[in-house]
């Protein structure tokens, strides 16, 4: 069975706590992306659960087995590194046959498993070549072939397309996502990006400072983040945000004294406060916010713009074109449904709009 437990884990280098008594429960054929940004804990994670890093504190259950003490190889997972780790002087079926070898599986039950990987990632042709007769994707889709062929009870992927360039990484991405529901096994994913993790997870876990900030369905994060961090670290572009005073139910007055008309709230007056809307939300119109148009990059399907708001930048984008220019000045209208309102420190996020107010803590 492939669940994963992982239960109020700590890990310390020293006196440098790193991770900060972390839970999650992952079930069994779930894809579970973890970001952050770097040095938020979420490799030194993954690598705990590969059993290359060692527990403070806590426990990881892989099935039903705490594995806190078990040797990797024994904890019937497989890993697939950013840097391909494959053996320069063996060939792609040697190199995918290798661990199996090295358990002295029977020679045609390697040889059926390399077959049968190589039929999935579409490596037949190529079983004969050295690595260094292959592209950057033929070495990923190498390395996760000699992943497959374990038949692991979890897959754990560390950045694995990062090394590719911009097409390359589309089309890995896919070939990783049509995978998984081929063989729907569990699937830890570490990425930094989060068009990754959104594009190819079940779940999304947010990571920062060692702790999870928030976890959940990938359009969950994106719709409704429960705090600044996640809400500037979901979407690309991402979040703008706002920042000012409450000045009655529907007003916020910004720092240079421009007042912007908000949905009713039941925030106090005086409150101090981050106004947060996504780029996408943004409308034009003839009368909302103004805004002092700086650059407008259009790319054919879409235009953004980048503008001020009393000396705040803010990112616009429409889909479609637009004939603004730079110095001129819009006018931008957001619906109730997509106004997020963040407190003074960012760490509460609160919702308005006709979906009604709704607080995550």
């Amino acid at each position: 069975m492939g669940t994963v437990d992982i239960r109020n884990v700590r890990k310390s280098y020293g006196n440098v706590e790193v991770l900060h008594g972390v839970s999650l429960h992952i079930e069994d054929g779930e894809f579970v992306a973890l970001v952050g940004p770097s040095g938020c804990g979420k490799s030194t994670l993954l690598r705990m659960i590969a059993g290359l890093e060692d527990v403070t504190a806590g426990d990881i259950v892989i099935g039903d087995r705490v594995v806190n003490h078990v040797a990797p190889k024994d904890r019937n997972i497989a890993m697939v590194f950013q840097n391909y780790a494959l053996y320069p002087h063996m060939n792609v079926r040697d190199n995918m046959g290798f661990a199996l070898r090295q358990r002295r599986t029977p020679k045609p039950e390697i040889e059926n498993r390399v077959n049968s990987a190589a039929r999935i990632l579409g490596l037949e042709h190529l079983l004969d070549r050295k690595p260094r007769a292959l592209s950057g994707g033929q070495r990923q889709r190498v390395a996760m072939g000699r992943a497959i062929v374990r038949e692991p009870n979890v897959f754990l992927f560390d950045e694995p397309l990062s090394n590719l360039d911009a097409k390359l990484r589309v089309q890995m991405r896919s070939e990783i996502k049509e995978l998984h529901q081929r063989l729907g096994t569990t699937t830890v994913y570490v990425t930094h990006d989060q068009i990754e993790a959104m594009t190819l997870a079940d779940r999304v876990v947010v990571m920062n400072g060692g702790v999870i900030e928030q976890q959940g369905p990938p359009l969950e994060l994106y719709d409704n983040p429960a705090s600044r961090f996640v809400a500037a670290f979901i979407g690309s572009p991402p979040m703008n945000f706002i920042e000012g005073t409450v000045i009655d139910a529907s007003a916020l007055c910004l720092d240079d004294g421009t007042k912007l008309q908000l949905p009713m709230t039941d925030l106090a007056s005086q409150t101090r406060v981050t106004i947060g809307v996504r780029p996408e939300h943004f409308e034009l119109s003839s009368a909302g916010w103004p805004a002092t148009v700086s650059i407008v990059e259009p790319t054919g399907s879409e235009t953004q713009i980048t503008a001020r708001i009393g000396g705040q930048i803010v990112r616009v984008l429409i889909r479609g074109r637009t004939f603004v220019r730079p110095g001129e000045v819009i006018h931008l209208t957001v619906p109730a449904d997509f106004v997020h309102i963040f407190d003074d420190d960012g760490a509460h996020g609160i919702q308005v709009g006709t979906r009604g107010a709704k607080k995550y803590a």
